[in-house]
Order: C-alpha cells, then structure tokens, then sequence
C-alpha cells in the first residue's frame, strides 16, 4: 500500500534504539522510551517544493508528536513539518 501525504506532513519510520547501554545492561521494553529519530519515507508535494527535507533523510522530532499508522504490518508516524526538530546529517 502507497501513502501519500497531503498538506505540510510527511511519513517516517521509526529508528530503533539500541537495547544495550555502553557498558552491556540489557534494558528491558518497557523501561525503554520510544525513540525521536526517524527515517523519512514519503513526503507531501508542499514539502518537496520546499527542499528541506527529502526521502530517507534521518530526521530528529519532537517528544509527543504526529498520528501513529500501521501500513502493511509495520508502524509508521505522519508528521507535521513544525514537529521536526531538525535534519542528521
């Protein structure tokens, strides 16, 4: 299935976090906060004029933010574009 966003949005995907910490500790789910890095994975055409963010652009969003979808049995987030807190480059 194709989504495609409309208006300032865009879809992303969720990176996960390690499940170790540096010195080995396993961290159990759920003591483990979900992470605010994501990769994009479709933009609307508004955002694509404005060239700032492209497709598979690791992006770093704010805490409580975006709609939670589940397209073809993997979770995705449609964000707006005020909740990106910025590009990793």
């Amino acid at each position: 299935m194709k989504f495609q966003p409309l208006g300032q949005r865009i879809l992303v995907e969720r990176v996960e976090e390690p499940t170790t910490t540096s010195t080995g500790i396993i961290i159990p789910d759920n003591a483990k906060e979900k992470p605010l890095t994501a990769t994009v994975k479709a933009i609307s055409k508004e955002v694509k004029e404005e060239g700032e963010i492209a497709v598979e652009d690791k992006i770093v969003f704010a805490k409580y933010s975006g709609t939670e979808i589940t397209l073809d049995s993997k979770e995705y987030l449609v964000l707006n574009t005020d909740d990106i807190l910025g590009v990793l480059k």
